[in-house]
């Protein structure tokens, strides 16, 4: 399906793009890594990264951030994550949070909310559909992602460890 979006009283056509996406953490909090595996007309990037000190939480969320900010203009993306904290976050609370002036049902500070507000902004400039897809339920990038994501995390570890040395 292509969509089109006005700009300046024109209609242009939106690539459609697929990202798949992960987190992992060695303990949380801890090392941690994230992954992203992007997909348009045929074409794949891949992109990964780590921070040593983190929560499992935080990376998956970086994932989803990194994939949207790897798009260069307007698309159709399917962001595809296994977890349910990203696409449940973005989908159901975001509005009530922001609303809330970024407290949680509880009253307490809604935890990530740097994170949060740099996904909701990045998935403004698109039309997104989140996805939940099971964790090892071997869907091939999914799958790809979170071996990334993990050697992600245990490069951010050694690098850790070897700047204290």
């Amino acid at each position: 399906m292509v969509w089109r979006q006005k700009r300046h009283g024109m209609e242009q056509r939106m690539s459609e793009v697929e990202i798949t996406t992960d987190g992992s953490c060695l303990g949380n909090p801890g090392p941690g890594g994230w992954a992203c595996v992007l997909r348009c007309a045929g074409h794949e990037r891949v992109l990964q990264g780590g921070v040593a000190d983190t929560t499992n939480n935080r990376m998956e969320l970086t994932a989803a951030i990194e994939g949207l900010r790897a798009l260069k203009r307007a698309c159709c993306v399917t962001v595809l994550t296994d977890s349910e904290y990203v696409r449940r976050g973005i989908t159901e609370f975001l509005w009530r949070w922001k609303n809330n002036g970024w407290r949680a049902r509880d009253g307490k500070p809604v935890l990530n909310q740097d994170l949060w507000e740099a996904l909701d902004e990045l998935a403004g400039y698109h039309e997104v559909t989140w996805v939940h897809v099971g964790g090892h339920s071997g869907e091939r990038d999914q799958e790809r992602c979170d071996a990334l994501a993990a050697e992600a995390a245990k490069r951010a570890k050694r690098e850790a460890a070897h700047a204290l040395a």
